[in-house]
């Protein structure tokens, strides 16, 4: 098969769509024949050296991707060759196929299509799990959700409308912003223009829970920005990995600070996420009240573009591989 392979760590350039071997599905996994897969800031930190993938995980990038099932691993059940799905991936995504565990398969929902289906479920694994099975967000409370007009911005603000909750955003235009109202924010605020602080504490009691992917730059504000009782849950580190928490004020608020990335996690564990995530999730994107946003499409053998357009930041919703025309 061809897949993209790293020279070197480095820029976008490093990547290659090369020959490698087929992938062999063990015991308890599929075999895909990859429609599209994904990009997410995971793999642009993987391709610059930050970022190294579990033991025994695949070299190649790719947290997730779409594709038909090409054969079964020994003990697979529930599915047959020729499904159409989803897969959760701890890497291999940017590859024509990959081995995947049966239990981070999901169905390629009705009306979203095989391709858009690549964008779902690392952000619908990660939003649902830390926003809802573990933060707790329920009807009537405030999430705030920083990096509103990405990926998992994107989904999340479609999540929280779902359950019945406020939702207020943060992006750097007014243009994502606005498209930001469009999915179901209610309050938007530009980052590179207003502090997020002042302007939810201008309408609101602060958030009940707030989905952080800066993590040390943000850490005060966001305790600032916690209502009593509030949770606030660390999923990424673009602002930085060390910053000073005041205990004071976080005992004060009676309130709680979490961190949880999900590539890592152990096998049983994410299948139990995907299964949550297919059993509470998935109607709403039956029903298309949470639908994948496909910001651009990229031919998987141009990887480096579709990395480039994410560096830019230009992007709003996911960038999608198509390994196949």
């Amino acid at each position: 098969m061809r897949a993209i392979t790293i020279r070197e760590p480095g820029g976008p350039e490093v990547m290659e769509w090369t020959e490698v071997a087929d992938p062999v599905p063990a015991a308890g996994e599929v075999l895909l024949e990859v429609t599209a897969g994904a990009v997410n800031r995971a793999d642009i930190l993987q391709r610059q050296g930050n970022y190294p993938p579990p033991k025994g995980a695949s070299e190649i990038l790719g947290l997730e991707c779409s594709g038909t099932i090409a054969e079964l691993g020994d003990g697979v059940e529930g599915w047959q060759v020729g499904d159409e799905v989803c897969a959760l991936l701890a890497g291999g995504g940017y590859a024509e196929k990959v081995a995947v565990p049966a239990g981070q398969l999901l169905p390629v929902p009705g009306e979203v299509g095989l391709l858009a289906a690549a964008g779902l479920p690392e952000v619908a694994c990660t939003v649902w799990s830390n926003v809802v099975m573990d933060a707790g967000l329920t009807e009537g409370e405030l999430l705030l959700v920083h990096g509103g007009a990405g990926g998992i911005g994107t989904h999340a603000i479609q999540v929280a409308k779902a359950l019945g909750a406020t939702v207020a955003v943060t992006a750097g235009s007014a243009d994502r912003l606005d498209r930001c109202r469009q999915l179901g924010a209610d309050i938007a605020i530009n980052y590179r223009e207003q502090d997020f602080v002042e302007e939810l504490k201008k309408e609101t009691s602060g958030a009940n829970v707030i989905l952080d992917n800066m993590g040390a730059s943000y850490l005060g504000r966001n305790l600032d920005a916690l209502a009593t009782g509030g949770r606030l849950v660390v999923i990424g580190m673009q602002g930085g990995v060390k910053g000073e928490l005041n205990v004071g004020k976080l005992l004060g608020k009676r309130a709680s600070v979490s961190a949880a990335g999900l590539r890592g996690r152990p096998l049983a564990e994410k299948a139990a996420i995907v299964a949550d995530v297919r059993e509470n999730l998935w109607p709403h994107v039956e029903r298309s009240t949470v639908q994948p946003i496909v910001g651009q499409v990229v031919p998987m053998a141009e990887a480096g573009d579709a990395h480039r357009a994410l560096d830019e930041g230009g992007v709003f919703g996911k960038v999608l591989l198509a390994a196949r025309s």
